[in-house]
């Protein structure tokens, strides 16, 4: 049982772009959270560990006023000192349960699974709040990384009891097939912060969550 008592928000989990503009990144994050954004992950694989501090920890701050958690990408000791809303963790950043002993109970702990289900089921029975798959599309981000397939999609949706979050490539045009196949989040960078206004793209990547409840 997921000793956690929270449970992760379904819709848009806008991850961040890399910068060491922290005043741009806030206010392209700010544009996303008043499109109505679900979720944020600072994502920053840069070896500046101060920039990483400030940034991390101004978008806590942020998030907050918005009612929107802050999840750190990969990097558990800076979640639990800028006292974010959780932590994602890949194959290679140490396990659930290590993450469960140092945040505790009250922040969200999610993992990538990749394209392996096996690693969904060990993440739900270690105490994960979401599983994470991908990349289901060719990504800027990670464009050789290998592919996940909708099949996996539908798989997880039988046998998860966690929100399921699909990642790579996904656009207003491809993710519909996405939510079809079971997936409760979208994690996306490319179609939320590459165009001109991000408020309006996280409102049109919103709507395909409205017309799917529709339906």
């Amino acid at each position: 049982m997921n000793p956690s008592t929270l449970e992760f928000p379904g819709g848009i989990y806008a991850i961040t772009p890399e910068t060491e503009d922290t005043g741009h990144l806030l206010t392209q994050i700010e544009a996303a959270l008043r499109g109505g954004v679900a979720a944020v992950q600072y994502r920053d694989k840069s070896g500046d560990i101060a920039r990483r501090h400030e940034q991390a920890s101004e978008l806590v701050a942020l998030c907050r006023r918005f009612k929107v958690p802050l999840i750190v990408n990969d990097d558990l000791r800076l979640a639990d000192l800028c006292d974010a809303d959780g932590v994602h963790l890949g194959r290679d950043d140490g396990t659930v349960r290590e993450a469960r002993i140092i945040l505790g109970k009250h922040k969200f702990v999610g993992a990538s699974c990749y394209q392996s289900l096996d690693l969904a089921l060990a993440a739900q029975a270690a105490g994960a709040d979401y599983v994470a798959f991908g990349s289901f599309f060719p990504s800027a981000t990670k464009p050789d990384t290998a592919r996940a397939s909708l099949d996996l999609l539908r798989q997880a949706a039988l046998q998860i009891h966690l929100p399921l979050v699909a990642i790579g490539g996904i656009t207003l045009t491809n993710a519909p097939a996405l939510l079809d196949a079971g997936a409760d989040c979208l994690a996306v960078l490319s179609a939320l912060f590459d165009g001109t206004d991000v408020t309006a793209q996280a409102q049109g990547l919103n709507q395909l969550f409205t017309t799917e409840s529709e339906q």
